[in-house]
């Protein structure tokens, strides 16, 4: 793939076009296909048209989707067409597809900002760098790594108070701990970081301590722009939460100046932030102050979830939805490598495709069921279940009257024969998905998917993963987990991590689209089967303590 950046238009316009006119008549993998009848209208899902859709949602031209971003609105806009194109009802904001939210960004304005040890100034870019803006000035407290795990039973503070202080903690996550331990959701109950720990316990800002020793290190990671991004959170969560404090990275001449005369010394300190290892924290001496000056460039930047409603055809249970769900968006560009793009094809373009062409399905086969269906492209999965969260907080339609919701977070790659990768030990195998949530709220529901599954196309439905207590999180790392929050039941279908798991390889070429279909049709069918249920599946299982039906 081409690293370059190149212009949304009008290269883009030509593969909208393009993609949204692109029909498979032949259904490329019929062959493949066992089993018996599906729900009406589940064969109008096919590879080929699949195809033609991820072609686009997962090209260069959409620069990785992040969240918020041009690549990702013009996603938001693809979709809104095609469903539009197919006549489905708008379940957005003031009659359109959109519902839209803000987000702000707060960066660190180099131009304005300086940090001051007693009588030393330190300067932007060769001293520090800025990740979140704002003003504290007091003595230190170093932490270690800073913190909080509690399922692996971390606390880098042992009860030491950084009430008026300024947090000095290492770079990075603590040894045994990876980003993927910390998805879902943070908080006091769960896990803290330096700048969130700080803010929700007093410390006035926070000093990271790179996991480099060299001069060489600093200037890498000012190349790769490390505070470009700053701070982003979401206009609607903010209320009652403790405003952020000031962060910034500092370079070996400012550690060096921090730790002189302390009982822990820089060198130390750094070759501990390299290694991950964590130390009791330390108190610094009283009568050195700390001064960070950080301006503020401050951006609003709306983005949006996109909904849409193929209505029941029964008077009273027109009024009930199946919710189908998948997030739109994915992690954008890189600094690294010479691929920059995160085209995320798998995840989660696969889900969003194929939530296109069960909506497509219905609407070429002319499908009545007696409930409605609900189709929620989320996005900020990748920045926290941002959209699914905003989504049941603020619904389109009630929530109590969301039956199910059914999320599909990848499900378009496989595990081929004879491949011994380690990176690829949990990926599943061309006719296997692995289903997370379907029986643990709802026996009902478990047993209806079960059947659906049997009566069709008999995929090997692999259970691994359906635990609260799985020591991965996945039933809590997507967006299904905001539905389950308030009592709806879920299932949560995902083919698993894989070599190219938030990689800029994470290609279309690389996908299995046989499987994809399958899937989809399979996913299409027991929503049709649920639409069409004489009465909603019963809640008839206590939900497990890690859940709560309260946000």
């Amino acid at each position: 793939m081409s690293s370059r950046f190149r212009s949304l238009a009008p290269a883009a316009a030509a593969i909208v076009l393009t993609s949204a006119l692109a029909v498979s008549s032949s259904g490329l993998l019929s062959a493949a296909r066992k089993g018996g009848a599906g729900a009406r209208g589940a064969d109008q899902i096919e590879a080929g048209r699949l195809r033609a859709d991820l072609s686009f949602i997962a090209s260069d031209e959409l620069e990785g989707r992040d969240t918020p971003s041009r690549g990702l609105d013009l996603a938001a806009r693809y979709l809104a067409s095609r469903l539009q194109a197919l006549g489905l009802k708008p379940g957005g904001d003031d009659g359109s597809y959109f519902q839209r939210f803000g987000t702000t960004r707060r960066t660190v304005d180099p131009a304005k900002a300086t940090v001051t040890l007693g009588d030393r100034t330190f300067s932007y870019g060769d001293d520090f760098l800025g990740t979140a803006p704002g003003t504290a000035e007091g003595a230190m407290v170093y932490v270690g790594h800073g913190y909080v795990v509690k399922k692996k039973d971390i606390d880098a503070y042992g009860g030491v108070d950084v009430k008026g202080k300024i947090v000095v903690a290492h770079a990075g996550y603590p040894e045994g701990v990876t980003r993927l331990d910390l998805r879902g959701e943070s908080g006091p109950d769960s896990w803290e970081s330096p700048a969130s720990y700080a803010a929700r316990h007093g410390a006035l800002g926070v000093v990271l301590v790179p996991d480099y020793a060299t001069l060489a290190g600093w200037r890498t990671s000012r190349e790769n722009a490390v505070s470009a991004r700053g701070s982003l959170t979401v206009d609607a969560f903010q209320a009652g939460r403790p405003a952020p404090v000031p962060v910034i990275t500092a370079s070996m001449p400012l550690v060096s100046a921090i730790f002189t005369g302390e009982s822990v010394s820089a060198s130390d300190v750094a070759k501990w932030s390299q290694e991950h290892k964590t130390h009791a924290a330390v108190a610094l001496d009283e009568k050195k102050r700390l001064r960070l000056d950080l301006g503020a460039r401050v951006e609003a930047i709306p983005t949006q979830n996109v909904v849409a409603i193929y209505e029941g055809s029964d008077p009273a249970l027109k009024q009930e939805y199946v919710a189908l769900g998948a997030h739109y968006d994915h992690i954008g560009l890189t600094t690294s490598g010479t691929d920059h793009i995160n085209n995320g094809a798998d995840d989660d373009g696969s889900g969003t495709v194929t939530l296109v062409n069960i909506a497509e399905a219905l609407v070429r086969g002319n499908v009545k069921t007696r409930r409605s269906w609900l189709f929620v492209w989320h996005c900020g999965e990748e920045k926290g279940l941002w959209g699914s969260r905003y989504f049941v907080e603020h619904p389109a339609v009630p929530l109590d009257k969301i039956v199910v919701q059914l999320n599909v977070d990848m499900i378009g790659r496989s595990r081929k024969a004879g491949d011994q990768s380690t990176a690829n030990a949990s990926l599943t195998g061309p006719s296997e998905i692995y289903v997370i949530g379907s029986k643990m709220m709802s026996s009902t529901l478990g047993a209806l998917s079960e059947r659906v599954n049997k009566d069709y196309l008999d995929l090997s439905f692999n259970y691994k993963y359906d635990e609260p207590s799985d020591p991965n999180r996945f039933f809590f790392r997507s967006d299904h987990y905001n539905y389950a929050k308030k009592g709806i039941p879920i299932i949560f279908y995902f083919d698993g991590v894989h070599q190219d798991y938030h990689r800029p390889s994470d290609e279309v070429g690389a996908i299995d689209f046989a499987k994809m279909e399958r899937v989809g049709r399979t996913i299409y069918s027991t929503a049709y089967a649920v639409a069409e249920m004489p009465a909603r599946p019963a809640v008839d299982r206590q939900l497990p303590a890690q859940l709560s039906t309260e946000p």
